[in-house]
């Protein structure tokens, strides 16, 4: 544990907050010049924790203030920071702050903020190890010099203190006393007792005729006590009677109030609740209305949906089952063309190689012919022309027909030739022609296929976008009824806290708003209750400390309020406050530093720009947690205190208080609209937001709906390609299959040029050959035998060529009809069965039909959907309906009960009235008879019973017999027998008392001697402790010397001469007793060498050095957590000076204590851990840590300039 900090304000020279750096553990050292404040930073930490100041009187705190120029300084307060990391403070903080504050009329001790007692302080820092019979943890100047004139005497004193011998000799001063006071009361308890013999020995004479009289008088009280016991039983039993008749009539009448005071809350509640229900109701019927449009829209939607499934169902069916015919009779078809081209492809071959027969045939019989024509013309020659020119004239002749006949036969086949490239050409077009066609249906089929799925796609979107903007309108609806209530909500608050301002302050305050708006003025910034905002709970003490203040305009300069106030006065608009920014200051407060106090300006929230204005309002106010705290507060600090409910105090004195409406309650009206206002603007901000976001997307929904047209024209654009590509791809086919047919007539005519051809040839080349040739009119033998031959042979062919041709035209006839049929009738059939088959687009049918159930399926959900909203809805209805209906019969309820009760409370109040009186009489009449019980006084035992069965008649008889008899005692002293009893009884008690004090005197007489001798022991304790840590100190302050303490007991006072003067032996104390030990004096030798000196024979440093060392040694005995010297080095010499530091050093390193000190020299400083540097500027004192190279030349220029 260590002072870690010190904080002062106030006290003595240091007028402003001072707050120390953190001290170190260890050595510390100050250092200033003289006056400028060191001794009072010394002061200021024993103000806090020595017991010198503990009873201050006004005056005396008046000079703890500070006294200077400027502001007077009320009130001073110094507070220690310790370091509480072992704990040994016994509180549960690494840190305590111990704060004294005083004033003119205050002192009070705080605790880490919270107040304590002077007491608690004292034990807690005794706890703490600070004994106060051990002062010397704080040596202060002149302590040194105190302890340098001790007498031994003195010092005996000193270690009686540090012993603690002060409490044995305060209980023995205490102890004595009692015996004084034992002593006096034992005399007059002497006294008292011979009094009360005498007066016994009267009284023994009357007592004879007093109990004669006691007897009757016995029996007077005894009949007295049952007469009016019996009285007093009947009263309280009638009383009783009364009290449960009008408990029970009081207890029925406080259930009916309780039930009708319930009744009403409830009813109240009803009320609220069937309004509430009522709007809910009203609220639920527009929203079951719109749900049952959605509804009628839903199943109108599901119905056409379910219609339009229906037909493309049926559609698709149709379709499937005439794709199902048309692949069916395609698949016959196909059959049939199959088996016709099989049957064609057998035919073909028979039918070419019966064509080629027939040729080969007819060529041979042409042939033949030809060669039999020849013969038969060569036969003939002879016969036919004269002469061989003649011939050859003619067979030239033949010859240039025949070549013109083939030169016209050469040209049709080559016009032949062409024609067949030609045709061959335009089928390789019209192949490349369709295969290009096929192509682009393939890519149309694709785009048509993509046109589909971005159809769907867009629909998708457009739905999801339909369904998101549904919900965003239900937002709207709902944000714009949330904001039309709040706006409800924001003109009623407005209302409630028009009626709670003054009329002329709201006519004011109105008219400004209209003047600045009218004539567009800038810098009014607006009232105060406007600007501010706090938590709900400091509302009612804000509108109690700022009254009307809360209506005060703030502008920004006086000129505007100046404006404003002439346009108020033209116009007769009422009256306004301002306060300009610009003329008013905020006020400068010292708020107390307490848990129970805040300061009512930080609890508020404002703009910076307005603090002058707030704080010339609330900063003089203070919240204080109760009244109690508040008037003291007030009282100590000059404020102006508050507490939450809005009980004030005033500075001056004067408190205010007592119910305050919350109800009413202006901010809480100010409160309301800012927040319903920040709300409609977050509201209306997102209603915004919702709206922007439908705007987007309904432009988004027309985009996609244009796509989606334009998807759709592209799609019908596609389709109507698609068709022609596949109507061009059919007129080619056909006007392939025309070439084709035209290409083979071509070859057959081209294959007859060409036999033809050839048979000229053949001509021409016999004519030819015949040419030149001898005229002949017979034939060779081998022209005859051919000739012979060659009918034959021709007869032959000509029966083969008929049976071939018979054969051919067979097959022929056959090819064509298979031919015809197959491009007549199967192959338009196929194609008019393909074209069936692609003309139903099944794909785009499922596609559609499955976008259809989609829809179907959606639209379903839709209907249940807002279906079971419907059924939602309507059972909320009947719900709150059903409540509505059972509210109004408690409702009638309700008001039977309270019509019940007020024809009850009637019938009760009389009846109370009749009980009332009834009561009054038997309470009288209890009241004088127990009056008469107590005038009886005591009564004995017996007597309660005695009569107890008697008659009151009975009763009374006896009584009036009984006073007669007691009229013959008139005389008797009435008291006598009482008083022997009572002086008995006192003699037998002051006897018993005496006893009990002579007992005591004896035990006190026994305490006095052991307290006696545990003092001397303690004394011899002590000495023994001091004596040793003494002899250690002093070798370790002066090498090579020693010291020691000598004990002087009463019998060397008259041996040792050195010190007679001062250590006479003393006389006997006020008790008696004649003291062991008389004084203790002090032997050093300073060189080791020689006899040792007393205090007398040492020079001034030698006795400061004996006197530290005395110091250190009675601190070694009982060890502080630190330590406070105040210049202990002021009369050392250098030696010692040293000497003393470096046992600060190492007490400081040893045992982990620490030294605060001050010092003009320059051996403490050089030890110092941490030096703190004392200035004083304008007669405030200022510390400020130093380093040790500046301490070290501060001191060597103070002690030049003391030199000086």
């Amino acid at each position: 544990m260590y002072i870690k900090q010190v904080v002062i304000e106030g006290f003595k020279s240091y007028k402003e907050q001072v707050a120390t750096e953190p001290f170190s553990p260890k050595v510390n050292c100050v250092v200033g010049a003289n006056g400028s404040g060191k001794s009072n930073f010394f002061h200021a930490i024993r103000f806090v924790i020595s017991d010198l100041f503990q009873h201050l009187r006004t005056e005396d705190r008046h000079q703890c203030l500070h006294e200077g120029a400027g502001h007077q300084v009320l009130s001073a307060f110094v507070e220690i920071v310790f370091d509480n990391s072992d704990n040994r403070i016994p509180v549960d903080k690494e840190e305590v702050r111990l704060r004294r504050t005083i004033g003119l009329k205050k002192d009070e001790y705080f605790l880490d903020g919270k107040h304590i007692t002077k007491t608690e302080v004292m034990n807690l820092l005794e706890s703490a190890g600070f004994s106060r019979s051990n002062p010397y943890y704080v040596v202060q100047q002149g302590k040194i010099t105190q302890l340098t004139a001790m007498k031994d005497q003195e010092r005996l004193d000193l270690l009686k203190e540090i012993g603690g011998t002060r409490v044995y000799e305060e209980r023995r001063r205490e102890s004595l006393k009692i015996m004084q006071e034992t002593g006096n009361k034992r005399n007059q308890i002497i006294q008292v007792v011979q009094y009360l013999d005498e007066r016994l020995r009267e009284l023994d004479e009357e007592k004879a005729e007093l109990k004669k009289y006691q007897q009757l008088d016995k029996q007077r009280k005894s009949l007295e006590y049952t007469i009016y016991d019996k009285e007093l039983h009947d009263a309280r039993q009638k009383l009783a009677e009364v009290e449960d008749t009008r408990s029970k009539v009081s207890e029925k009448s406080t259930e009916r109030y309780n039930n009708v005071l319930d009744a009403h809350e409830k009813s109240k509640e009803l009320d609220k609740l069937t309004k509430d229900l009522t709007k809910e109701i009203q609220s639920l019927s527009r929203e079951k209305e719109t749900i049952e449009k959605q509804r009628t829209e839903a199943i109108k939607m599901r119905t056409q949906l379910e219609l339009d499934d229906k037909d493309l169902q049926e559609k698709i069916f149709g379709n499937i089952k005439a794709k199902e015919d048309a692949m069916k009779q395609l698949e016959l078809v196909q059959r049939e063309i199959q088996e016709s081209k099989e049957e064609l492809n057998q035919i073909k071959p028979l039918y070419n190689k019966q064509v080629r027969e027939e040729e080969d045939i007819t060529r041979g019989i042409m042939e033949r012919e030809k060669q039999l024509s020849i013969l038969y013309q060569k036969q003939g020659r002879a016969t036919q022309f004269a002469s061989k020119a003649a011939r050859d004239k003619w067979l030239q002749k033949e010859i240039d027909e025949y070549e013109r006949v083939l030169s016209s036969n050469l040209m049709q086949e080559k016009k032949l030739m062409d024609e067949i490239d030609q045709l061959k050409a335009d089928l390789e077009e019209k192949d490349a022609y369709i295969k290009g066609r096929e192509t682009d249906i393939a890519a149309l089929g694709s785009l048509i296929s993509g046109y589909r799925d971005g159809f769907n796609q867009y629909k998708l979107q457009r739905d999801k976008l339909h369904d998101e903007r549904k919900s965003l309108w239900a937002k709207e609806s709902e944000l714009s009824s949330e904001i039309d209530q709040l706006k409800q909500e924001v003109i009623k608050a407005e209302k409630s806290l028009d009626h709670a301002t003054p009329g002329d302050i709201r006519r004011g305050l109105n008219s400004v708003r209209r003047i600045c708006r009218q004539s567009e003025i800038s810098g009014v910034c607006g009232p105060i209750f406007e600007l501010l905002d706090c938590d709900e709970k400091f509302f009612t003490a804000v509108e109690v400390t700022a009254g009307n203040s809360l209506f005060h305009v703030v502008v920004e300069n006086d000129e505007i309020s100046t404006l404003i106030i002439r346009r108020l006065n033209a116009e007769k608009g009422g009256r306004v406050t301002f306060i300009p920014l610009n003329r008013v200051k905020a006020p400068h407060v010292n708020y107390p530093q307490s848990s129970d106090v805040i300061p009512l300006l930080k609890k508020l929230k404002f703009s910076r720009n307005y603090t002058p204005a707030f704080a010339q309002v609330f900063a003089r106010t203070v919240i204080c947690r109760d009244l109690d705290v508040a008037t003291r507060v007030a009282r100590t600090d000059g404020l102006d205190c508050i507490t939450l409910e809005g009980d004030q105090v005033s500075k001056k004195g004067g408190m205010t208080g007592g119910f305050y409406d919350y109800r009413r309650s202006k901010l809480k009206f100010m409160s309301i609209i800012k927040q319903h206002t920040k709300s409609i603007n977050e509201k209306e901000y997102e209603l915004e937001k919702i709206r922007s976001s439908l705007q987007d997307i309904d432009q988004r929904i027309n985009e996609l709906v244009a796509e989606q047209q334009k998807n759709d024209a592209k799609l019908a654009h596609d389709k109507s390609e698609l068709d022609q590509l596949k109507q061009d791809c059919a007129n080619a086919n056909k006007q392939k299959q025309s070439i084709s047919v035209v290409l083979e007539k071509k070859g057959k005519l081209l294959e007859n040029v060409k036999a033809q051809i050839r048979q000229l040839n053949s001509s021409i080349d016999m004519k030819r050959d015949e040419m030149g040739t001898d005229l002949v009119d017979h034939l060779s033998p081998e022209e005859k035998d051919s000739l012979s031959r060659l009918n034959p042979e021709i007869t032959e062919l000509k029966e083969k060529l008929i049976s071939c041709r018979t054969n051919r035209i067979e097959t022929e006839t056959r090819k064509a009809e298979l031919e015809t049929n197959l491009s007549t009738n199967l192959v338009r059939r196929k194609q008019e069965l393909e074209a069936e088959k692609l003309s139903a687009e099944p794909d785009m049918f499922h596609s559609e039909a499955e976008q259809k159930r989609q829809e179907l399926r959606d639209a379903k959900l839709r209907v249940e959907d807002v279906t079971q909203q419907l059924k939602r809805v309507s059972d909320s209805i009947e719900e709150r309906t059903r409540k509505l209906k059972k509210i109004k019969d408690e409702k009638n309820k309700l008001k039977t009960i309270e019509d019940d009760y007020q024809r009850a409370l009637q019938d009760e109040a009389k009846d109370f009235e009749q009980l009332l009186s009834k009561r009054n009489i038997l309470v009288a009449k209890q009241e004088e008879y127990s009056k008469k019980i107590r005038e009886l006084g005591p009564l004995s035992s017996d007597a309660f019973d005695m009569y107890k069965r008697k008659s009151v008649k009975d009763l009374y008889k006896m009584l009036h017999k009984c006073n007669e008899q007691l009229q013959q005692f008139s005389h008797v002293n009435k008291k006598a027998l009482d008083q022997y009893a009572n002086f008995t009884e006192q003699r037998e008690e002051l006897q018993k008392r005496q006893e009990e004090l002579n007992a005591g005197d004896e035990k006190i007489k026994e305490l006095i001697t052991v307290l006696d001798q545990r003092k001397d022991e303690s004394i011899e304790r002590t000495f023994k402790g001091v004596a040793k840590n003494f002899r250690d100190v002093f070798s370790e302050l002066v090498q090579g010397g020693h010291g020691m303490l000598v004990m002087m007991k009463k019998k060397d006072g008259d041996q040792d001469d050195d010190d007679i003067d001062d250590d006479e032996p003393r006389a006997p104390d006020m008790e008696g007793r004649v003291e062991k030990y008389i004084g203790v004096k002090v032997k050093v030798s300073f060189t080791g060498q020689g006899e040792t000196q007393s205090m007398k024979q040492l020079s001034g440093g030698q006795k400061t050095v004996v006197a530290l060392a005395l110091i250190f040694a009675i601190q070694r005995c009982d060890p502080a957590p630190f330590y406070l010297f105040d210049e202990i080095d002021a009369a050392l010499d250098p030696q010692y000076r040293t000497a003393v530091g470096n046992m600060v050093r190492r007490l400081a390193d040893r045992a982990n204590t620490q030294f605060i000190t001050t010092t003009f020299r320059q051996e403490l400083v050089r030890v110092a851990d941490k030096i703190y540097g004392v200035t004083h500027r304008n007669r405030v004192s200022h510390v400020d840590v130093i380093s040790k190279e500046n301490a070290l030349d501060f001191i060597e220029h103070d002690q030049s300039h003391n030199v000086d």
